[in-house]
Parts: structure tokens; C-alpha cells; sequence
């Protein structure tokens, strides 16, 4: 009885250590899978921040992305096998949105609630790559 015990407590040890193994691989691979970026976008609210993270989902390699109201800032984690980071420029700028490398389309933009209609002059949070490029319409 003894012995069932401590063969018990063996192999939930091991299942534990199995669990630990499991995580940490998983999370290397994770950070290995993925490069990331950080660039200026404008918008205004909630629902800009919902479009202009579609936009850039949606393409293809785009595993993350998350644009803070406050920062007019996108970070995007993405495979750059499948694409780039002018691609996600242009994903969102053809949502209807001025990111530091592309200008939003306008017909785009025209068709945005009131509510992300954003000021064009606006500043961004840029990431250090220089200044914007046609970021006016």
C-alpha cells in the first residue's frame, strides 16, 4: 500500500513536469513565430480601434494586432514569410485610415461613422522610423 503511494505521487510529479515542458515550448515558439511592429495610425474611439485591428487581422501572416486610442499607435506580431510591413500599411489605409506610411483612402473614409471621421493632422505616436510619408489627404 505504501509502494501504490509513492508510485502515485511519482507520476503526478511527472505529469506537472510534463505540463511546465508543454508551456515553455509553447511560448518560444510563439515569440519565435512572429515579428513585430510598432506604428503611428489615426483614429478617434473604440470603433476605429475595432477596424482598424480587422484590417490588419485580415491579412494574411497579421497574427496580433492591437491600436491604442490614446497613443495613435498600432503593434502587430506577424509572420514575415506571408507578409510585410508595408503590406499592413496599406491593409489599413485601404480601410480608410492615415498610418505613418500610407494615406487612408478616401472613399474609405468617407463612408466611416461621424465618430471616426479623425483629423488628418493629427499627431501619431511614431516608432522612430521618421516622419510620416503622405500621411494628408
Amino acid at each position: 500500500m505504501f509502494g501504490a503511494a509513492i508510485m502515485s505521487l511519482m507520476f503526478l510529479g511527472a505529469c506537472k513536469n510534463e505540463g511546465k515542458k508543454d508551456e515553455a515550448a509553447t511560448v518560444s515558439t510563439e515569440l519565435a513565430m512572429g515579428d513585430m511592429a510598432t506604428f503611428g495610425v489615426r483614429g478617434n474611439c473604440g470603433m476605429c480601434k475595432a477596424t482598424i485591428e480587422k484590417a490588419a487581422t485580415a491579412l494574411e501572416g497579421v497574427s496580433k494586432a492591437d491600436w491604442s486610442v490614446a497613443k495613435k499607435q498600432i503593434a502587430v506580431t506577424y509572420d514575415a514569410s506571408k507578409t510585410n510591413i508595408e503590406a499592413i500599411h496599406q491593409a489599413i489605409a485601404a480601410a480608410g485610415y492615415d498610418t505613418e506610411k500610407a494615406t487612408g483612402n478616401l472613399g474609405a473614409y468617407e463612408n466611416l461613422p461621424a465618430c471616426c471621421k479623425y483629423d488628418h493632422s493629427m499627431e501619431m505616436n511614431q516608432s522612430g522610423d521618421g516622419p510620416a510619408e503622405g500621411a494628408h489627404h
